[in-house]
Protein backbone atom coordinates (compact mmCIF):
# COMPACT_ATOMS: atom_id res chain seq x y z
CA UNK A 1 0.00 0.00 0.00
CA UNK A 2 0.96 3.74 -0.65
CA UNK A 3 2.74 5.41 2.33
CA UNK A 4 0.74 8.73 2.21
CA UNK A 5 1.38 11.93 4.23
CA UNK A 6 -1.53 14.24 4.38
CA UNK A 7 -0.36 17.99 4.79
CA UNK A 8 -3.26 19.59 6.10
CA UNK A 9 -4.33 16.82 8.93
CA UNK A 10 -7.00 18.07 10.93
CA UNK A 11 -8.92 16.58 14.21
CA UNK A 12 -12.03 18.40 12.91
CA UNK A 13 -14.46 15.82 11.06
CA UNK A 14 -15.68 18.61 9.10
CA UNK A 15 -12.88 19.00 7.13
CA UNK A 16 -11.60 16.87 4.01
CA UNK A 17 -8.67 16.19 5.68
CA UNK A 18 -9.67 14.49 8.38
CA UNK A 19 -12.23 12.42 6.36
CA UNK A 20 -8.78 12.12 4.11
CA UNK A 21 -6.91 10.32 6.26
CA UNK A 22 -9.89 7.76 7.80
CA UNK A 23 -10.54 6.62 4.08
CA UNK A 24 -6.90 6.22 3.59
CA UNK A 25 -6.43 3.92 6.60
CA UNK A 26 -9.56 2.73 5.69
CA UNK A 27 -8.03 1.21 2.56
CA UNK A 28 -5.04 -0.34 3.91
CA UNK A 29 -2.86 3.26 3.62
CA UNK A 30 0.00 4.09 6.05
CA UNK A 31 -0.85 7.29 6.75
CA UNK A 32 1.26 10.20 8.54
CA UNK A 33 -0.89 12.96 8.99
CA UNK A 34 0.91 16.53 9.53
CA UNK A 35 -0.73 19.68 10.69
CA UNK A 36 -0.69 22.70 12.39
CA UNK A 37 -2.50 21.82 15.36
CA UNK A 38 -1.64 19.47 17.99
CA UNK A 39 -4.61 16.56 17.60
CA UNK A 40 -5.21 13.11 16.74
CA UNK A 41 -7.17 11.74 13.63
CA UNK A 42 -8.05 8.05 13.08
CA UNK A 43 -5.91 7.41 15.87
CA UNK A 44 -2.92 8.96 14.52
CA UNK A 45 -1.53 11.59 16.41
CA UNK A 46 -1.01 14.72 14.40
CA UNK A 47 2.60 15.91 13.51
CA UNK A 48 2.93 19.42 14.31
CA UNK A 49 6.85 19.01 13.41
CA UNK A 50 8.30 18.39 10.22
CA UNK A 51 8.78 14.23 10.53
CA UNK A 52 11.33 13.05 8.33
CA UNK A 53 8.99 10.05 6.64
CA UNK A 54 11.32 7.69 4.65
CA UNK A 55 9.68 5.74 1.65
CA UNK A 56 6.46 8.43 0.81
CA UNK A 57 4.84 7.80 -1.80
CA UNK A 58 2.52 10.63 -2.04
CA UNK A 59 1.56 14.05 -0.38
CA UNK A 60 -1.82 15.29 -0.13
CA UNK A 61 -2.66 18.43 0.31
CA UNK A 62 -4.93 20.36 2.51
CA UNK A 63 -2.92 23.60 2.27
CA UNK A 64 -4.26 26.33 0.25
CA UNK A 65 -1.57 27.54 -2.14
CA UNK A 66 -0.97 30.89 0.15
CA UNK A 67 0.51 28.72 2.90
CA UNK A 68 2.39 26.60 0.91
CA UNK A 69 5.34 28.45 0.58
CA UNK A 70 6.71 27.62 3.64
CA UNK A 71 6.31 23.94 2.73
CA UNK A 72 8.70 23.57 -0.82
CA UNK A 73 11.51 22.11 0.79
CA UNK A 74 10.04 20.03 2.96
CA UNK A 75 7.59 18.52 0.48
CA UNK A 76 9.80 18.38 -1.58
CA UNK A 77 13.01 16.74 0.26
CA UNK A 78 10.57 14.00 0.89
CA UNK A 79 11.02 12.95 -2.48
CA UNK A 80 7.31 11.65 -2.69
CA UNK A 81 6.49 9.57 -6.56
CA UNK A 82 2.98 11.96 -6.50
CA UNK A 83 1.82 15.03 -5.42
CA UNK A 84 -2.02 15.55 -5.37
CA UNK A 85 -3.33 18.87 -5.27
CA UNK A 86 -6.86 18.51 -3.79
CA UNK A 87 -9.66 21.33 -4.84
CA UNK A 88 -8.74 24.96 -3.37
CA UNK A 89 -4.65 23.60 -3.42
CA UNK A 90 -3.43 23.95 -7.02
CA UNK A 91 -0.46 25.75 -6.86
CA UNK A 92 1.29 26.05 -10.62
CA UNK A 93 4.47 27.34 -8.92
CA UNK A 94 4.69 23.85 -6.66
CA UNK A 95 3.68 21.91 -9.34
CA UNK A 96 6.93 23.22 -11.69
CA UNK A 97 9.16 22.64 -8.88
CA UNK A 98 7.96 18.82 -8.47
CA UNK A 99 7.87 18.33 -11.84
CA UNK A 100 11.49 19.71 -12.10
CA UNK A 101 12.67 17.14 -9.63
CA UNK A 102 10.53 14.33 -11.53
CA UNK A 103 7.57 14.16 -9.43
CA UNK A 104 4.39 13.77 -10.77
CA UNK A 105 1.80 15.88 -9.95
CA UNK A 106 -2.06 15.50 -10.57
CA UNK A 107 -4.91 18.07 -9.46
CA UNK A 108 -7.53 15.75 -8.11
CA UNK A 109 -9.65 14.78 -5.18
CA UNK A 110 -7.90 11.87 -2.84
CA UNK A 111 -11.54 10.84 -1.62
CA UNK A 112 -13.14 10.45 -5.15
CA UNK A 113 -10.11 8.37 -6.57
CA UNK A 114 -9.83 6.15 -3.28
CA UNK A 115 -14.19 6.11 -3.40
CA UNK A 116 -13.39 5.15 -7.76
CA UNK A 117 -10.10 2.73 -7.03
CA UNK A 118 -8.03 5.35 -8.83
CA UNK A 119 -5.63 5.87 -5.90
Amino acid sequence: MKKTLVLGASDNPNRYAYRAVHQLKNHGHEVVPVGIRKGQVAGLDIHTDRPQAGDVDTVTLYVGPQNQPGWYDYILDLNPKRIIFNPGTENPELEELAQQRGIRTEEACTLVMLSIGQY
